[in-house]
């Protein structure tokens, strides 16, 4: 199918999949402040985001109502129009980024982050080191924290490159025989 005067990307699905899928990425977004996915669901993503929170600058109760019919989740459109709008209150447009960080093992799909542009990742660690700390003695000094923090992001990462590489090799494997 040619892609010429084309406006929004179908992911080869009808439309009820395809509003599925997108409300799906949406209220996720919106829940974590960042998620994975490709490139091409991403910018389709970042879109209907974009929308929905200068929609949810006005703060009246019809675009709560718009809302809620485009993105059936309380939880999910009182974050829109209680904690996101107003963070970007004085911002003209521009509230999500997206960040390529290279192929999917299984498929070779381009992959990307799409975060809010306040998104913080290290305090986002800092917050999961800390409820696991819980449960352990807390540290007095926030250095020995953040040190730790850090050093717990640095084995997930590696854990996670181990990971692709182990699939990469499987792949490979059964492409070869």
């Amino acid at each position: 199918m040619s892609s010429h005067r084309r406006r929004i990307k179908h992911f080869d699905r009808k439309s009820g999949p395809r509003k599925a899928l997108l409300r799906g990425l949406v209220c996720s977004l919106v829940e974590h402040g960042r998620i994975t996915t490709t490139v091409d669901r991403a910018k389709e993503t970042r879109r209907h985001v974009e929308r929905a929170i200068t929609l949810g600058k006005k703060g009246d109760l019809s675009t709560t109502r718009l809302l809620m019919s485009r993105y059936p989740n309380k939880d999910v459109v009182s974050a829109i129009m209680k904690d996101i709008a107003p963070r970007f209150a004085t911002r003209p447009g521009g509230y999500t980024r997206i960040i390529k960080i290279g192929r999917r093992p299984g498929d070779t799909a381009e992959m990307a982050f799409l975060e809010f542009v306040d998104y913080d990742f290290e305090a986002k660690g800092a917050v999961k080191e800390t409820k696991a700390a819980k449960g352990a003695k807390a540290e007095p000094k926030a250095d020995k924290a953040a040190a730790k923090a850090k050093k717990a992001a640095t084995k997930l990462v590696a854990a996670k490159n181990k990971n692709v590489k182990k699939i990469q090799k499987k792949a490979r494997a059964t492409s070869r025989a």
